[in-house]
């Protein structure tokens, strides 16, 4: 069997005082495309940004590719997209210079190359913005802002995404955009770490679900069947036949 592209072993993390991880295992292999589920607070986004090294372990171990992630350096192999803010941070900046940003681990002596230029091109099409490239990314909606930071993502085509919560906040028609974009990417050979608060229409890409609770893994394999707003497990959702009683269902929120 392959070695995996993510390998976390026993992970523990803590904000503050307050224990986050509680001995995560995780492991993702080459090609496929796995969702990280859970509610607010289970701990989805701690364990993202502490396989980029974002969030220190304070006990257990991770792997990228192989290597410890103490020791890993190549990070043109991994594409990351994090929650949502603003693609520009502020500064004014057109989508084809926040995209290229996501270029400059592979580009050499810091000038961007034919190659560079075609990737950073490609990547804004990709996501449906190439009518958009010289506008400043504060002209754009917020499923726009999405979709800029994942092409930002795609410039160094990575071997890995890594992307926390895509889906938040946009739109349905960028919603749609995403999906087609990650489906090119999957059939292109990538490996794809999700997290999500619902499948929707990403669902027929995933190949597993892993799904925490207070830190903890409490499913691991194939997506769960319910895969509408309420589907994590413990979520308590009032059905219009019952306006008393909470039904428990499946493993997504």
């Amino acid at each position: 069997m392959s070695e995996p592209v993510i390998s976390v072993r026993g992970a523990m993390a803590t904000l503050g005082s307050r224990p986050v991880l509680r001995g995560v295992d995780l492991t993702v292999r080459p090609g496929e495309v796995v969702a990280l589920l859970g509610a607010n607070g289970s701990g989805k986004s701690t364990a993202v940004r502490s396989v980029i090294g974002q969030v220190p372990l304070t006990g257990g171990e991770i792997h990228l590719f192989g290597t410890p992630l103490r020791r890993f350096r190549d990070w043109a192999r991994v594409g990351y997209v994090p929650q949502r803010t603003t693609a520009a941070s502020g500064v004014p900046a057109t989508v084809r210079e926040v995209v290229s940003s996501g270029r400059l681990s592979r580009t050499k002596l810091g000038r961007p190359s034919k190659k560079d230029r075609a990737a950073v091109q490609r990547a804004i099409e990709l996501v449906g913005l190439a009518d958009r490239a010289k506008d400043s990314v504060s002209a754009l909606s917020g499923g726009q802002h999405q979709r800029v930071l994942i092409a930002r993502a795609l410039a160094s085509e990575p071997e890995l995404l890594i992307m926390d919560e895509p889906m938040a906040g946009v739109d349905l028609a960028s919603q749609e955009i995403l999906a087609a974009t990650l489906r090119e990417q999957v059939a292109a050979g990538a490996t794809v770490l999700l997290v999500l608060h619902e499948l929707g229409p990403l669902e027929p890409l995933i190949d597993r679900a892993v799904v925490l609770r207070d830190g903890c893994v409490v499913h691991d394999g194939p997506p769960p069947k319910a895969v509408g707003q309420h589907a994590l497990p413990g979520h308590d959702h009032v059905h219009p036949h019952s306006a008393t009683e909470p039904v428990r269902t499946g493993l997504l929120t």
